[in-house]
């Protein structure tokens, strides 16, 4: 069976670094699962990896689909399959690399999010309902009828919420059911599975100096340049942590300050959603990044493990 490495982690760990060493050492070509570096024109605020940093490294599912497109896991896992496959062709190696927990669980437990049509109208209305109760009546709608999809969903994701109801609503079966009948098939490929870890403390470090770069970089311009395109801050990439809380700023509802600390603040939250996702995975070899996150140190012995696993 073909390897397909897996690079996974919090935010700010080092995935892009290591996946390009990697890339470079194993003759590989990298696939993101991220779910926004694959808009154009959002760099700073998704910490896209910019050419340069890249070192000629063909990578995919970056800047591909335009802000206002639909990117969901059912079209991830389609591309991410569609993309292992011409890497394979090219006789190299594919990586997967980021920290959209879904996204990654769609390929290694091969789970099939598309056995149901999208009800447009219904996720409208659930979505309606959580606007005027709050995401919190919804998730408990889905509680009442899914508690282990409830359990595994924060309440603030709404767009997850409101899809396992849809499922439920769809088929009167839980969508943890579906998840856990498509499982039965075994993926195509052979995962190997890598994530990094640092010291919390160090992480959030890291995130919060991050944080300040992005503003230092131009955030707010970016997030201006997307109003001056045309694209509504309705939009679900518009949603995304650094864009939302400098719309704020821009609709002069906080200082900038007050914006700046929201992202670390949802940022370091995020991370620590995207380490409890992760450290399910029984199968992840994990390796400690120093505060620094130099890859280097671990380079050798992350190379020694998956060629020990094969690929």
């Amino acid at each position: 069976m073909k390897e397909v490495i897996v690079i996974a982690g919090p935010t700010a760990s080092g995935k892009t670094k290591l996946s390009i060493e990697l890339a470079k050492r194993l003759n590989g070509e990298i696939i993101s699962a991220d779910s926004m570096q694959i808009y154009k024109y959002m760099d700073i605020g998704t910490a896209k990896p910019a050419l340069d940093e890249m070192q000629g490294i063909k990578h995919y599912l970056i800047d591909e689909l335009f802000p206002n497109e639909e990117f969901n896991v059912v079209r991830f896992k389609e591309l991410a399959e569609k993309y292992i496959e011409e890497i394979f062709e090219k006789g190299k190696q594919p990586i997967i690399a980021g920290g959209t927990g879904l996204y990654i669980s769609s390929l290694v437990n091969n789970i099939n999010f598309s056995e149901t049509e999208c009800d447009w109208e219904l996720r409208k209305q659930l979505s309606r309902e959580a606007e005027e109760n709050g995401p919190g009546y919804i998730h408990e709608k889905l509680k009442q009828v899914d508690p282990v999809a409830a359990a595994g969903i924060h309440p603030n994701n709404v767009k997850r919420v409101v899809r396992a109801l849809e499922v439920y609503i769809q088929t009167q079966k839980p969508i943890s059911y579906h998840n856990e009948k498509s499982r039965e098939i075994p993926p195509k490929y052979k995962y190997v599975m890598l994530g990094l870890a640092m010291e919390r403390d160090k992480l959030y470090d890291r995130i919060n100096k991050r944080v300040d770069m992005m503003l230092e970089n131009g955030l707010v311009n970016e997030v201006r340049r997307l109003i001056d395109l045309g694209y509504s801050d309705s939009i679900t990439s518009m949603q995304g942590i650094g864009y939302k809380e400098i719309l704020y700023y821009l609709r002069n509802e906080i200082t900038l300050e007050e914006a700046t600390e929201l992202i670390r603040r949802e940022t370091r939250r995020y991370a620590k959603r995207q380490l409890t996702w992760f450290k399910r995975i029984n199968e992840i070899k994990w390796f400690s990044i120093d505060n620094s996150g130099n890859t280097n140190t671990i380079i050798d012995e992350v190379v020694a493990y998956i060629r020990s696993h094969g690929a």
